[in-house]
């Protein structure tokens, strides 16, 4: 049986969260606000934003089958990374463990928080077993940190070892999903119920075409959503990126024909690399990027920068030697890259 509250820091437990004067009524239709010494001259920004986003969360709550109740909003998913840290690790004391490559705000937030990271090596197939990440915990592992599709690698990891680990971890699971939208993958936000120690996380960033907006989502039991609204700061969420974040929603149309190009896109980039005479190896992706091993990348990449296409060159990552990340763009922005690379010359 799942329990909750030995996980949680018991400072945070205890915690009583500051309550904002937006907070303090609900329901009423208001004429005249004068609880937050706000500046009373209304130029659609005097006034604070709405503490929990709910408009924003009741848009969302039909499109990632989520309950409202089950849905934080954040300033990027940084600030939902950064939280569980803040809530169920310990600094000094407690650790985590992850994959390993990944995205490495895990490992930063970590650092940050004084939690000791702790990484499990994918094999080459960029795979992970339950088992073998379970062998990395013990009584102070807090937390186990998983990313699919991964990133920099661009795969799935396999949903079963996913399963498995959230059914054997009595600590909280977190699956980044990020980049699940151009996956045929079943994200496991939509298994929700059935695992009180996940959380999920997800962002207006990547398919939604909002990075600028900064807004990041987590989904979990209502028990952790209300740990997370507890301990974020009041207003974690500006007015402008809520606004904007509406307008995006409103355009389901505009977000699947742009998704649709992306996808497009990939299978015509990657089956041109494959022809490139730099190319070595093109690596298996579900997301709005793919990772390529290439002859040498640091140079590779020097020389696309001098032809103002810039990559990712992430030669210095774990099982990335020699690897470029190159991420989806439009149409004339990926031949701009493949002219690029026909005329490249060692």
């Amino acid at each position: 049986m799942f329990e909750l509250q030995p996980l949680v820091r018991k400072n945070i437990w205890k915690l009583e969260p500051y309550s904002c004067a937006r907070d303090e009524f609900k329901g009423v239709s208001a004429s005249a606000y004068l609880d937050a010494n706000e500046n009373p001259f209304n130029n659609n920004i005097n006034r604070y934003p709405d503490p929990l986003q709910e408009k924003v969360k009741e848009m969302l709550s039909p499109i990632k089958g989520v309950p409202v109740s089950n849905i934080f909003l954040g300033n990027g998913s940084d600030e939902a990374i950064d939280l569980v840290y803040r809530i169920f690790c310990q600094p000094g004391v407690d650790n985590v463990v992850a994959i390993e490559p990944t995205y490495g705000m895990y490992k930063v937030c970590a650092d940050i928080n004084d939690v000791f990271y702790r990484k499990v090596v994918l094999d080459d197939d960029f795979q992970i077993t339950a088992e073998k990440l379970l062998e990395a915990c013990d009584k102070r592992t807090k937390v186990i940190w998983l990313c699919s599709p991964n990133n920099p690698t661009g795969n799935d990891i396999n949903r079963e070892e996913m399963v498995k680990l959230l059914v054997k971890f009595q600590g909280i699971v977190v699956v980044d999903e990020a980049y699940s939208e151009f996956s045929n993958q079943k994200p496991l936000r939509l298994d929700l119920n059935q695992y009180p120690n996940l959380i999920v996380l997800n962002t207006m960033s990547k398919a939604w075409a909002g990075a600028a907006i900064r807004l990041g989502m987590a989904f979990a039991s209502t028990d952790i959503i209300g740990l997370f609204n507890k301990v974020k700061y009041p207003y974690n969420v500006n007015k402008l990126s809520q606004e904007k974040a509406l307008e995006l929603l409103r355009n389901q149309s505009g977000y699947r024909q742009h998704l649709v190009m992306v996808l497009e896109e990939r299978e015509k980039l990657m089956s041109a690399f494959n022809s490139l005479p730099i190319c070595e190896k093109i690596y298996p992706t579900a997301a709005n990027f793919f990772l390529v091993r290439v002859t040498d990348a640091n140079a590779i990449y020097r020389y696309l920068v001098e032809q103002g296409i810039i990559v990712r060159n992430r030669s210095r990552v774990t099982l990335c030697e020699n690897c470029l990340r190159i991420t989806i763009g439009t149409k004339a922005e990926n031949n701009a890259l493949l002219s690029a690379l026909i005329k490249y010359k060692p």
